[in-house]
């Protein structure tokens, strides 16, 4: 495997990465902690206050927080100065959607108007729709909604039925369908809507302001969670849209739909890193506080490993979200120094990482649902109580593995789009994967092993790598084009392809760390380096062996099954003690402190 500084998109499986090359939080500047500072001020003071009049939707009151957290600047982050906002980079605006991820369900008002619902006008947008429309979403005097879901099309979003029908006059088009799972559907004036012009395939893309006329919204949808967050159904009657309200290019809207989505994926995991880690503090605070037995809970074992596991799972997610947004930036950059303007810069630069997009996305959501679970155990009956914030946490949670599509279409995209960049030639899978192969039928080098834990941990992750490499890559070999419909070993391959990367980045954050000159206490973070890794041997074990299982056999499948015991295999380490170590300091602290 070759090392090199600079790492494209899904190269990560077959190439190591410099862990002084990629981008860790303890490197945010003074103006980036400012703006971070800005965004929990914001919630703490605006939001948690009024969070009941928020969740009962009062008529008008979101609307109203949006247009202030727009008069600090909060939505507009990264767009361009020049349309009203601070033109930040990535990994700013990255740092913003994590500190106000733990505002419940207005942060999904707040993250669907900055992102899907501005963010298509502001890539594929004429310079004319973006000067009239931009600097007012920029400063929330407009809320932005975003219409693609049908009735019949979720996943399968261009099966869509909505029509668009040009006048004869050629001034207009006359749009009629229904949209559904609409957010802040209630008190938007600008949607984005996706259409199909008469018979077309491919969906196009309009921009709609409420008052063309022809819009009704329903009613407020009752929802398990994010009840704070307005979701309607959209009916358009012939809707009379100006020719020059198409975005972007005719049938180009399914594009606009996944490009978008690959943003929406990666800003959905740092705000559940921001909503993770409120809960742990909040977890932390109650178990000092209540005391059973004559002790605080905090003082208990079993306590102790929910709180350390709850930091590790948000350390660890925390740690790869980082190391992707800087790895978009860098791609970014390079793309406008060659000559490509700012926004197709953005869209391709985030368009090569879309697979780590979708391998963040799963992983975030689900350790935040690992979080707000065990944050309920933690409060215990208090936890099940609407009077307690766990109760509201644990619902809102649940429609992240939904949102910016299922975490089962994200497993299978994550394969996809790796198997893609191969058949391209952007990505050389199958050579490593055959050199592998070859590995397999050598003896093994049984080595004396480094006593340093760094050179360790990444012997530990190139084997990971192969244990990846040869499942993935005998799959792909074995089915070839049967692959796409083995939906099961899709999702085993996936699974250690995330588990891969989240281990691979807790590892190059923990090092960078240590050889920094911030002269800070780190053993903890080691324990949690060390505790991620050796969770993560076992995982890829299960992981694999159900997918060897479902397509090799006889010898073939032995020797494949002996391969993956040889590089998942792990040295005897106490994840009680490290665990414990790691608990202790969150105890210490009063809340989540790495």
């Amino acid at each position: 495997m070759e090392n090199n500084d600079t790492i494209k998109g899904g190269e990560f499986l077959i190439k190591e990465t410099n862990a002084q090359s990629v981008f860790i939080p303890e490197e945010f500047d003074e103006e980036q902690q400012m703006i971070g500072d800005m965004c929990l001020d914001f919630v703490e003071k605006e939001v948690l206050p009024n969070i009941e009049r928020i969740e009962t939707l009062e008529e008008g009151y979101t609307a109203s927080i949006l247009r202030k957290a727009g008069d600090l600047g909060l939505l507009g982050i990264t767009i361009p100065e020049d349309l009203g906002g601070f033109g930040k980079n990535f990994v700013t605006g990255m740092l913003a959607t994590e500190k106000l991820g733990g505002s419940y369900s207005f942060a999904v008002s707040l993250s669907a108007h900055t992102g899907i619902g501005t963010l298509p006008i502001l890539y594929y947008g004429t310079e004319e729709q973006k000067q009239k429309y931009i600097p007012k979403l920029a400063t929330g005097e407009w809320a932005a909604s975003y219409c693609l879901t049908e009735p019949g099309s979720g996943s399968d979003a261009n099966s869509g039925k909505t029509k668009a029908v040009l006048s004869d006059d050629g001034k207009h088009y006359s749009i009629t369908g229904q949209k559904m799972w609409i957010t802040n559907a209630g008190f938007a004036e600008i949607f984005t809507v996706f259409a199909k012009i008469d018979d077309d395939e491919d969906l196009t893309a309009f921009i709609i302001e409420k008052d063309f006329g022809g819009v009704t919204i329903n009613a407020e949808e009752k929802k398990m969670g994010i009840k704070g967050s307005s979701t309607c159904q959209v009916f358009f009657n012939n809707c009379k849209v100006p020719v020059e309200n198409l975005l972007g290019e005719r049938q180009g809207g399914f594009k606009i739909a996944l490009n978008i989505l690959n943003i929406g994926r990666i800003k959905l995991a740092g705000a559940a890193v921001g909503a993770s880690k409120r809960i742990i503090d909040e977890s932390v605070k109650y178990a000092n506080e209540r005391e059973q037995f004559g002790r605080p809970i905090s003082k208990y074992g079993a306590i102790r490993h929910k709180m350390a596991e709850q930091a590790i799972k948000t350390y660890a997610c925390n740690s790869a979200i980082y190391r992707c947004s800087q790895n978009i930036e860098d791609a970014i950059n390079t793309l406008v120094d060659g000559g490509m303007d700012k926004e197709k810069a953005t869209l391709e630069g985030i368009r090569q990482f879309a697979a780590e997009a979708a391998i963040l996305k799963v992983h975030g959501s689900e350790s935040l649902d690992y979080v707000v679970d065990e944050g309920v155990q933690i409060f215990g009956g208090m936890g099940y109580s609407a009077e307690a914030p766990m109760e509201r946490a644990y619902r809102d949670a649940r429609i992240n593995r939904i949102f910016e599509g299922t975490n089962e279409i994200n497993r299978m995209l994550i394969v996809d789009s790796l198997l893609k960049k191969a058949m391209k030639g952007e990505l050389d899978l199958m050579g490593p994967a055959q050199a592998v192969a070859q590995e397999l039928m050598s003896v093994p080098d049984i080595g004396a092993g480094s006593d340093d834990v760094f050179e360790q941990a990444h012997e530990q992750v190139k084997k990971f790598k192969k244990a990846v490499l040869m499942v993935a890559g005998s799959a792909a070999q074995k089915l070839m084009m049967e692959l796409a419909k083995e939906q099961e070993i899709l999702m085993n391959v996936s699974d250690m392809i995330i588990e891969l990367y989240v281990a691979e980045s807790v590892l190059l954050r923990v090092e960078k760390l240590t050889n920094s000159e911030k002269n800070v206490e780190i053993s903890e973070q080691i324990d949690i380096m060390n505790v991620y890794l050796y969770d993560v041997a076992d995982k890829l074990n299960k992981f694999g062996k159900d997918a060897l299982n479902s397509f090799a056999e006889g010898d073939e499948l032995r020797m494949m099954l002996m391969g993956l015991k040889r590089f998942t295999k792990q040295n005897p380490f106490n994840v009680k003690e490290a665990r414990r170590r790691v608990a202790a300091h969150l105890i210490e602290e009063g809340k989540y402190c790495y």
